[in-house]
């Protein structure tokens, strides 16, 4: 169910939070009287949306047993390829062509894992690959030169940026689904490599995004009628699609079964593997499109971005009650997690409580929800 009596707990502590931060503690500390106003309010949903995007994709990693360690490094890697893509007047003469092959070849790993297709020759796979990529480079290619106009550049920019995002997570998807490596190391050498390939761009300074890039800001920092923040709407919208997609369809389904126990399930007739890869490219997908909103809330790319955002998200998918074990975890309760650890960084900061002891009451939290799904853990046992 994406919603149940489970989460009760989850929403009580969110009330808590809530209360605590508004009224204080009698006689110790008075509260934040600005901390209901709706403006505040508004402004929590619009911080936690780039955490529970990410979370999101964590959540799906962890219930297969996996993790991403990668995603806040490719979180500012898909920030600085597309504002870079953006404001580029004139790209050098290897660039474009390596852009538009980066845009195909990612393009060609998501449609094959939608289409869930499989071949017996390896020869006639590699052909098709290689030929679908081909033409798609080549569409990216026209965008990205400017013979689709300004709409076409644009276009090239966010479709690059999620591309690079889906061959990090293709990546990651075929080394831990094809290798005995942990997913924790594979990550983690990503994570090294995405840094990295972000420090390139502009030397590892940040690049603002150009003003007529309208639309794009508009991603981070727009509202709808002038109320609702788009982060927000995008949040909400991708939780809605992850969440049926976990908990109303059959990949969903073999997701759970995987985490729940991975040699039952290969015995049941589930394609492991191309499950595991896809969950690793949906993962990654979704910290493409939350580096694009933090960029775009930053009003610029910053290289050196991201750092401990996989944190974050780990925090949010554990303490919403996915289990490290594999095989337990709704999207429902992330979102709720992701709210739990928004409001104690929003009532923290506005209280004045110092950055280091923000982080001691952030790892006490994370440890007293592992501690809770150990207790759940052995009383199903």
């Amino acid at each position: 169910m994406i919603v149940g009596k489970r989460f009760l707990p989850l929403l009580a502590a969110v009330v808590v939070l809530q209360l605590l931060f508004r009224f204080g503690i009698p006689f110790v500390w008075g509260g934040i009287p600005r901390f209901w106003h709706f403006e505040n309010q508004l402004d929590i949903a619009q911080q936690i949306s780039v955490n529970a995007i990410l979370a999101f994709g964590m959540t799906l990693t962890i219930l297969i047993g996996g993790i991403d360690l990668s995603v806040g490094a490719l979180l500012a890697l898909v920030g600085t390829t597309t504002v870079y893509l953006l404001g580029a007047t004139g790209l050098a003469g290897w660039e474009l062509p390596a852009f538009a092959l980066a845009a195909g070849f990612g393009t060609e790993v998501v449609l094959r894992l939608a289409s869930g297709a499989r071949s017996r020759s390896l020869g006639r796979t590699v052909a098709t690959v290689a030929v679908r990529a081909s033409l798609l480079a080549a569409v990216a290619f026209a965008c990205g030169r400017g013979d689709l106009g300004g709409a076409g550049r644009f276009v090239f920019a966010l479709w690059t940026g999620l591309a690079v995002a889906a061959l990090f997570g293709g990546f990651n998807g075929l080394c831990a689904a094809g290798t005995r490596m942990p997913p924790f190391i594979i990550t983690l050498a990503t994570m090294w490599v995405a840094r990295g390939a972000a420090l390139r761009f502009n030397e590892g300074r940040p690049m603002h995004i150009p003003e007529e890039q309208t639309v794009f800001l508009a991603l981070g920092n727009g509202r709808l009628a002038d109320t609702v923040p788009i982060p927000v709407l995008v949040m909400v919208l991708l939780f809605i699609i992850t969440a049926v997609l976990l908990h109303r369809t059959r990949f969903g389904q073999h997701l759970y079964a995987i985490g729940g126990n991975r040699e039952a399930a290969r015995y049941t007739g589930i394609p492991l593997a191309q499950r595991e890869v896809a969950v690793y490219v949906l993962c990654s997908l979704l910290t493409g499109v939350a580096g694009m909103i933090h960029a775009s809330q930053l009003y610029s790319a910053e290289p050196a971005s991201g750092v401990g955002f996989e944190l974050n998200a780990i925090a949010a998918a554990v303490v919403g009650g996915t289990s490290f074990t594999g095989g337990i975890g709704t999207m429902a309760g992330t979102l709720i997690g992701a709210v739990i650890i928004g409001i104690l960084d929003k009532g923290l900061n506005q209280a004045g409580v110092h950055y280091s002891f923000q982080y001691m009451v952030k790892g006490l939290v994370i440890l007293a929800a592992v501690y809770l799904d150990v207790r759940r853990q052995a009383k199903r046992t």
